[in-house]
């Protein structure tokens, strides 16, 4: 059986968990936030409210069945970290006069070696802030749109290994490789 599946997901008592069967659906809500996800008929989702856990259980043990125990699981988890406290990515750019600003509410402009302006519209649910031209602050509930979102971003301009310009996320270690060698002869 499924080590991840098994565990139970704990459920704060500021988070509101409403299942319904009928349709597979998992509502979640909390001071952050409100998600909701549609999981397979095949595994059923139940909150104790005694205990204040979600439990994932599994029909039978086909092995569809068992790799989506476990991804069930820690789908929900995700959603109650989300709700909760949220989640968030921060990005650097680094490159002379490159810089980010904020256009609009969540509309973000970056000037990073183009002719023009890259601009992207951040999706629902998801908030874009800029402390300094250097930094980007990628945050929100839902883990994916916050992961997906950041990733989007730093596709604009990956940074590249010789002199390490372009956008990265905080911490990222990137591989620098040695230039051209003159005067080897």
């Amino acid at each position: 059986m499924s080590r991840i599946g098994r565990k139970p997901v704990p459920v704060p008592s500021s988070v509101k968990v409403s299942i319904a069967e009928s349709t597979s659906t998992i509502e979640i809500e909390g001071p952050k936030g409100k998600l909701n996800f549609t999981h397979r008929p095949s595994i059923g989702v139940r909150f104790d409210p005694a205990s204040r856990q979600i439990l994932v259980t599994r029909q039978d043990n086909e092995r569809t069945n068992r790799a989506l125990h476990g991804l069930t699981r820690s789908l929900v988890a995700n959603m109650v970290e989300g709700v909760t406290n949220g989640y968030t990515k921060k990005l650097e750019i680094v490159g002379v006069g490159y810089q980010a600003q904020l256009k609009k509410a969540n509309t973000l402009a970056l000037q990073v070696g183009y002719a023009n302006q890259v601009v992207l519209e951040a999706p629902e649910g998801v908030t874009v802030t800029v402390p300094d031209a250097t930094h980007v602050t990628i945050s929100g509930a839902d883990k994916q749109a916050v992961g997906q979102f950041a990733a989007e971003v730093r596709k604009v301009r990956p940074p590249e290994p010789y002199k390490g310009k372009g956008i990265r996320y905080e911490g990222e270690f990137v591989r620098r490789k040695a230039g051209k060698a003159f005067g080897s002869k």
